[in-house]
């Protein structure tokens, strides 16, 4: 069982604790798990971000699992702004079982769940996206059924979603290579933990410059947006210093014939990856993307569970 209040990152959560996660979403997916786990029980939404599979992932699998949802939106809630953030978890928690957030500065979540009394997940920060990992390794086990001696290659951006990927997949004892161009590597602090982690697990952890070296038996290549909210500003110059860094046919066959694809999306299709590759027989975008609604649901029942009032 989960031996903690919350979900902010995957660093500080054990082998054990993220097994139970994928093997209860394992179940839930097959429909196995009993309707109504959370009866009368509230999830909150407070996001900063606007957001599609991350709102409805939460809000569905809320509802099936018998319990309700109330969504803030960026406009509403302005953590910090309309009110300190210190007092908005300390009345949320007086309504809410559960609350999953959105935010952009990473310290603000960290402040969110401090101030809480009721379990928060991180739905996203600039720094990490926990839950869009977990449904990523869950997507690989799928497809694999282990994770000693697969290999996952991530092309782009050193952004939130690479950070956790290191956290989730080195935690597993998944391999992970990384390319990323020079100036835009994934945070040093995150990769030094990554690496400790993998030393332990019996894992790769490695960077690159080069995707074409990078992809090499890779059985997963992964990508994902160039450029991230609020940094639209720069996608012209970012498209200049990134266009050897797209998921095209010429990048897949540098890779192993039967290396699958994975996008957290949403995508800019012909940027980070084409429409050949994301349509093709090799993608797995859309299973992906599914996989989020069951992670989440198994996420929202662990911590409610191991945090009854």
């Amino acid at each position: 069982m989960l031996k903690r209040k919350d979900l902010i990152s995957l660093d500080v959560m054990s082998k054990n604790e993220i097994d139970e996660i994928l093997e209860l979403s394992l179940k839930l997916k097959k429909g196995k798990a009993p309707a109504c786990k959370l009866k009368d029980k509230t999830l909150g939404l407070l996001f900063e971000k606007p957001s599609n599979r991350t709102k409805v992932s939460f809000w569905a699998g809320m509802i099936q699992l018998g319990g309700h949802c109330i969504y803030l939106s960026p406009a509403e809630i302005q953590l910090g702004k309309r009110e300190a953030v210190k007092d908005a978890a300390k009345v949320l928690s007086r309504y809410l079982d559960v609350i999953a957030a959105r935010t952009y500065s990473h310290e603000t979540l960290l402040e969110l769940a401090k101030y809480s009394s009721v379990p928060v997940i991180n739905a996203l920060t600039d720094l990490l996206h926990p839950c869009q990992a977990l449904a990523d390794v869950f997507t690989i086990f799928e497809q694999k059924k282990k994770f000693k001696g697969v290999k996952l290659v991530y092309v782009g951006d050193g952004n939130n979603v690479l950070h956790s990927l290191l956290y989730a997949a080195s935690k597993v004892g998944l391999d992970i290579a990384y390319a990323t161009p020079k100036g835009y590597e994934p945070d040093k602090g995150v990769v030094q933990k990554a690496l400790a982690i993998s030393k332990k697990m019996g894992s790769v952890v490695k960077g690159y410059t080069n995707p074409k070296e990078a992809v090499v038996d890779a059985d997963f290549i992964y990508t994902d947006v160039w450029a991230s909210m609020h940094q639209e500003n720069e996608l012209a110059q970012r498209k200049k210093i990134f266009k050897p860094y797209q998921i095209n046919s010429a990048l897949l066959k540098a890779a192993k014939k039967d290396t699958m694809v994975l996008h957290c999306l949403p995508a800019k299709r012909g940027l980070e990856i084409t429409d050949e590759v994301m349509d093709g027989k090799q993608s797995l975008v859309y299973d992906e993307a599914e996989n989020r609604l069951h992670v989440e649901k198994a996420i929202l029942y662990l911590l409610i569970k191991a945090n009854k009032k």
